[in-house]
């Protein structure tokens, strides 16, 4: 086993925007969301330069081919917009609002909610991501929901951008249009929890591993992988043993979000383990918290105006599970209870 020397601070990217400050945001309770089958398939390019190959992937009876525009395929980095895109669309039905396909959105909130700058090549960047992310076509037989489809299929349908005093001014607002595929996994409730961290991580195949253990690790204590199973999952084009140091180095500084990683030279394998401790001494019988309504969540947020209620729902769970008391006989008081609580120790998070 590697001895691991925790240095997690040199790993991330800084963060630019600290936490409090981004409650002025519109998408202040927005939680990161991505869609399931993207965490489990590699539908984006990792490289950081144009990628012009057309790629396909099988795995238990899936497969997709991914298909780049004259703009190459879509990266990790552009998945960015959708994850802000998904993470709204969830904000509006946990709150029981219409949801639309087409969403509108603001280009600063969206650079500050992955971590990004606010300089002009940043809003350039941002208009080159929408080009990539129209252009890039799937086919594809994964099931989404109920339904197997084997069509051609793309991220965005449509997008428009609204820029001030003409082509040459700043990127304001960006309308897009998700389509039907991502649309219908987004209704499924086929959506993930991310953690804000993850726009820090510096390597894209840092935030592919990220991916995987966030899917298949999930809540469990811990979740092994084979390295070349591991590495075709990944989409990496780097050869094993190059993908085999990038695993090391995760083990070495400890700075994946929500996970850390072993790696088991022997049988070469990597394990992760999930940094949360809600599975420490947990009855096996204990049965799950229901799902909260909408009229929960607005109370709570009246009672704790300044916080992530999302992130007050994780943590009112965690501490559900580790108390060792029965389920509350009426979770949406106890929740709101919860809130208030918290609040009062620090009003100003």
């Amino acid at each position: 086993m590697i001895i691991k020397t925790p240095n997690q601070k040199n790993q991330l990217i800084p963060e630019r925007y600290p936490s409090d400050n981004l409650f002025t945001c519109d998408v202040a309770n927005a939680v990161l969301k991505d869609i399931m089958p993207q965490l489990e398939h590699p539908f984006y390019s990792l490289s950081k330069k144009p990628d012009m190959t057309i790629r396909r992937y099988e795995h238990n009876g899936n497969w997709l081919e991914v298909v780049p525009s004259i703009k190459g395929l879509a990266t990790i980095y552009d998945k960015d917009i959708l994850i802000f895109a998904i993470s709204q669309i969830m904000t509006k039905i946990n709150s029981g609002e219409e949801i639309s396909q087409k969403v509108k959105i603001s280009a600063r909130e969206v650079l500050m909610f992955t971590n990004r700058g606010t300089a002009g090549k940043d809003y350039k960047a941002l208009c080159e991501a929408l080009d990539r992310l129209a252009g890039t076509r799937i086919k594809t037989n994964i099931v989404i929901g109920d339904e197997e489809q084997t069509d051609f299929i793309g991220l965005v349908d449509a997008a428009s951008i609204r820029r001030k005093n003409g082509l040459n001014g700043r990127l304001q607002w960006v309308e897009i249009k998700l389509s039907d595929w991502m649309f219908d996994a987004i209704k499924a409730n086929q959506v993930l929890t991310l953690n804000r961290n993850y726009f820090r991580l510096r390597k894209p195949i840092e935030r592919r591993i990220y991916e995987l253990s966030r899917k298949h690790c999930g809540q469990q204590k811990e979740w092994s992988i084979a390295l070349e199973l591991l590495h075709k999952k990944s989409g990496s084009k780097s050869p094993l043993k190059k993908f085999r140091l990038v695993v090391k180095n995760l083990v070495t500084h400890d700075h994946l979000p929500d996970y850390s990683i072993q790696y088991d030279e022997q049988d070469d394998k990597a394990i992760f383990k999930n940094r949360s401790k809600w599975w420490k001494d947990k009855p096996d019988n204990q049965p799950v918290l229901p799902s909260l309504s909408p009229s929960t969540y607005e109370e709570a947020r009246k009672v704790a105006p300044h916080y992530d209620i999302y992130y007050l729902e994780q943590e009112f769970r965690n501490w559900c599970a580790n108390s060792g008391k029965s389920v509350p006989k009426n979770i949406k008081a106890a929740f709101i209870g919860f809130c208030k609580k918290v609040n009062e120790r620090n009003p100003h998070p």
